[in-house]
């Protein structure tokens, strides 16, 4: 999984990475989850590649290399990358109105709402309507009608309130009606498959399903609802661009890989560093209504996030996502690093925050 040789050549050292490699077997040890997935990459090399645990807790089926797990929101900056290659294309820009594209979509007073603004969190609806349940989420369609018959809770772009699950059906949508194609395919066609991510999905083929890691609900789990749909088939043949990715964690590492790296990764291009720099400059710091916390954020990606190991006066430029109760993925440029961690088990934020800032301040500290 880790040879001396590349530890050596990537400048990481190698007593630091025994010591993180433990910490990750001992959180599963100590009942933190059932099992995990953790990736490293260094100046663009796969440095650190672990598996460990237990993919489903009561049939007791061991995480292996394959094993994909459940991103919830770590899934965002995929679907936010899309609309940064439009937006280098020439096809957006990001003051646009999502009406000018979407008509419909201006419904209910939403005709002032702007890309940035959904890209920051500010579009003002941030809450799934009722009725769209996840049994209807494979209906785009009617997700697209859902988008269009929301009732703002705020005005655009006066309060930052987190959107977990509008945030990538608007995104999704917008790629259609701009590109033609659908998010899942543009997505698939522009980033998965030419930086070789072959497992990784939003929208997972039904034949994958057995590679799935199931979701458990730890003893401290405040959101009991995130479990059951989640281990659902259904949703995870869904697009669901904001918080139904199923990846590897080496697989989402290589996409941070590719962003830390300005854009290009083993000699495929997928960005400009121009675009990066503009998706990952800081737009907007404030207290998050929805989520109690004071959030940096930048065109669809969160800035030196704890989970991160990071903070405005360590390690800045730090940028990256977590998923709920689970994980988290980011890159550091200035270090040349990107990980991602990915577990299956569900905690509150005061437990899953300090075991995912502890992988990361772990890997921090293999390169010092």
């Amino acid at each position: 999984m880790t040879t001396t040789a590349v530890l050596d050549e990537v400048g990481m050292n190698p007593a630091a990475v025994q010591a993180l490699e433990a910490l990750f077997h001992r959180q599963i040890a100590d009942g933190r989850h059932p099992g995990a997935g953790l990736a490293v990459y260094r100046h663009g090399q796969l440095a650190v590649d672990l598996w460990g645990g237990r993919a489903d807790d009561a049939s007791g089926k061991p995480v292996d290399a394959g094993t994909m797990f459940i991103l919830y929101s770590s899934t965002k900056p995929l679907a936010a990358a899309c609309l940064h290659i439009l937006w280098e294309r020439g096809q957006l820009n990001w003051d646009d109105k999502v009406a000018d594209y979407w008509p419909g979509f201006a419904k209910h007073r939403k005709d002032t709402v702007t890309i940035r603004h959904v890209l920051t969190h500010r579009g003002g609806f941030p809450e799934t309507p009722p009725e769209l349940s996840w049994d209807r989420w494979q209906d785009w369609d009617y997700v697209v009608e859902c988008m269009e018959n929301i009732i703002p809770d705020y005005p655009a772009g006066q309060v930052m309130a987190y959107h977990p699950r509008n945030f990538g059906w608007v995104i999704g949508e917008l790629v259609r009606r701009i590109d033609g194609r659908h998010i899942g395919t543009f997505l698939r066609d522009e980033i998965l498959d030419p930086l070789g991510l072959v497992d990784g999905y939003v929208g997972l083929p039904p034949e994958l399903e057995e590679r799935v890691s199931r979701i458990h609900a730890m003893e401290d789990c405040d959101r009991p609802g995130m479990i059951r749909p989640y281990n659902r088939p259904e949703v995870h043949q869904a697009v669901h661009p904001a918080g139904g990715g199923i990846f590897t964690a080496r697989d989402l590492a290589r996409f941070y890989a590719m962003l830390g790296n300005g854009g290009e990764l083993d000699g495929i291009r997928i960005l400009n560093p121009e675009t990066v720099a503009e998706a990952t400059r800081l737009q907007v710091e404030a207290n998050d209504f929805s989520l109690g916390l004071r959030m940096r954020r930048s065109l669809g990606l969160v800035l030196e996030d704890s989970r991160m190991g990071a903070s405005p006066t360590s390690g800045a430029g730090t940028f990256g996502h977590g998923g709920a109760g689970t994980s988290v993925g980011w890159a550091d440029p200035s270090q040349g690093l990107a990980a991602a961690y990915i577990t299956n088990g569900f905690r509150a934020s005061a437990t899953n925050n300090p075991r995912l800032s502890a992988i990361s301040k772990a890997i921090r500290a293999a390169c010092e």
